[in-house]
């Protein structure tokens, strides 16, 4: 068949996935999606796929509610939006104008009520004195231009939690303003809880999540201080009810004390004062400091620093500690492992949600890191897994991959025997405990946070691994010869 004449068939079938597409972006499931459209699941399953196939892009991510849309879904959310709106209007019935009527389109003129593309509005039949979406979409266009820091973020609120068929994600500007707002401290404290509590029940999109992050970045005023070079960001954000000893610390200590500069920053319960990073950092050496002028200055003494998150600002500190009354994540939890406060090359985190371990990747690729791991964890550090197989997700010089690793056999671990957990994971470190997995743990730490810190192929990886293997032997003679020295000093 002559390929002109398909061609109409073909722009037919593209419109048709592209009013699909908006469904889906709408409603943020196949089933709802399938009913707006008046069609099967399968139907609209089979879409989704071709759609995907389209656009070469995975277009949402499975969440335990809904999908979540990719940034480039995302990014077409708009046009795709004022596409199926423009068609809805042209297929109701159009009113005549009487006869004798001129139709004088200069008397109609006037500037938008809105620059952007409709709101999202599900078919359905108002009630007596329900306003109609435009109706909505004015006030939201007014509270958008008042003065009342309160009322923009009402606004913003309103944009994410006015239901189905009104609300729609934040652009990654509106998640910057309204979150400059709460760390501005002008928010309202309801206001905090409606916009973190329903920003996380929908789930953050990467675009609202880079919001966020600028918005911090831009409250703690890292620019505005004199600033060391530091080459890799490790955040290290876990439950204070954690019994797992951080072995990541030791990790991080290794590639210091092999000429990399290190800052690690992060919260373990409490003021962060008192917890087990505070305890575990002091008993191997790492400083903790109380400000980011003086972690910079760690560093440059020593190559490393563990900055607790309320020694950065009170403000996200105390936001990170809702959690007590939440009893739940909220997206504090998620911006903090991109924060970054030393703009460092390199980032190496642990998520624990297997959906969000893209989302934080697609975010850091928006943000414009160039070099990035995101590894599956069971707390929100970069620790590697070694004894199960794991796909490490990366951005290297911003592009993004993946990276499979396969599960090693895991050595036959002891019970602790007259040693505190403290007292045994710092035997681990000075070479009077040997334990076996514990130092496969470190060293597979280790090599993913050299690979990314050096952006290198994952075809050199093993590399990475040898490097770590021979730094962690090298820290034992070390040692050694530091115990050896006090030993001689303490004799003369």
């Amino acid at each position: 068949m002559d390929p002109a004449s398909q061609e109409p068939g073909l722009k037919l079938g593209r419109l048709r996935l592209l009013l699909a597409l908006d469904a889906l972006l709408v409603e943020g499931s196949v089933n709802r999606a399938a009913e707006r459209l008046g069609m099967s699941t399968p139907a609209m399953s089979r879409l989704l796929g071709q759609i995907r196939e389209a656009y070469d892009d995975p277009i949402f991510i499975r969440s335990s509610r809904r999908l979540i849309p990719t940034p480039f879904a995302e990014s077409m959310r708009q046009r795709l939006r004022a596409l199926a709106a423009e068609a809805e209007a042209l297929s109701r019935p159009q009113d005549k104008a009487p006869v004798g009527t001129t139709a004088d389109p200069s008397s109609w003129s006037g500037s938008p009520v809105i620059d952007a593309a409709p709101l999202t509005a599900r078919p359905s039949i108002l009630l007596e004195g329900e306003p109609p979406p435009e109706a909505f979409a004015r006030k939201l266009a007014s509270l958008g231009k008042a003065e009342d820091t309160r009322k923009r973020l009402a606004k913003h609120i309103a944009t994410i939690g006015a239901g189905i068929g009104h609300s729609r994600p934040l652009t990654a500007g509106e998640a910057e303003d309204a979150f400059s707002i709460i760390l501005q401290g002008e928010a309202d404290p309801v206001q905090i809880g409606a916009l973190l509590s329903v920003m996380n029940f929908r789930g953050e999109t990467a675009a609202e999540l880079a919001g966020l992050v600028r918005a911090a970045r831009s409250h703690l005023g890292a620019s505005d201080c004199e600033m060391s070079r530091i080459d890799l960001d490790w955040p290290a954000y876990i439950s204070p009810k954690s019994r797992r000893m951080p072995w990541f610390l030791q990790a991080a200590l290794l590639l210091a004390q092999a000429g990399h500069r290190i800052l690690i920053h992060g919260l373990d319960g409490g003021d962060g004062t008192r917890g087990k990073l505070v305890s575990a950092a002091g008993a191997i050496g790492i400083p903790t400091c109380a400000s980011l002028a003086s972690a910079t200055e760690a560093i440059d003494a020593q190559g490393i620093a563990y900055l607790p998150v309320a020694a950065m600002s009170s403000q996200l500190h105390r936001l990170h500690m809702l959690y007590g009354l939440f009893e739940t994540r909220s997206p504090v939890n998620s911006l903090m492992p991109l924060l970054n406060p030393l703009d460092a090359p390199a980032i190496v985190m642990g998520v624990v949600r297997p959906a969000y371990r893209e989302l934080h990747c697609d975010a850091g690729a928006l943000l414009g890191c160039n070099n990035l791991a995101v590894m599956g964890a069971s707390r929100d550090a970069a620790e590697a897994t070694p004894f199960r197989s794991s796909t490490l997700l990366r951005l290297v010089g911003g592009h993004a991959e993946s990276l499979f690793l396969p599960a090693s056999p895991e050595p036959m671990s002891y019970p602790l025997t007259g040693m505190t957990s403290l007292e045994y994971w710092q035997g681990v470190w000075n070479g009077t405990v040997r334990d076996e997995r514990a130092t496969d743990i470190i060293a597979a730490t280790a090599s993913i946070a050299l690979l990314t810190l050096t952006g290198a192929d994952a075809d050199r990886l093993e590399e990475c691994r040898t490097v770590a293997r021979k730094l962690w032997e090298r820290r034992r003679k070390d040692v050694s010869q530091s115990t050896h020295s006090c030993r001689d000093e303490a004799a003369l």
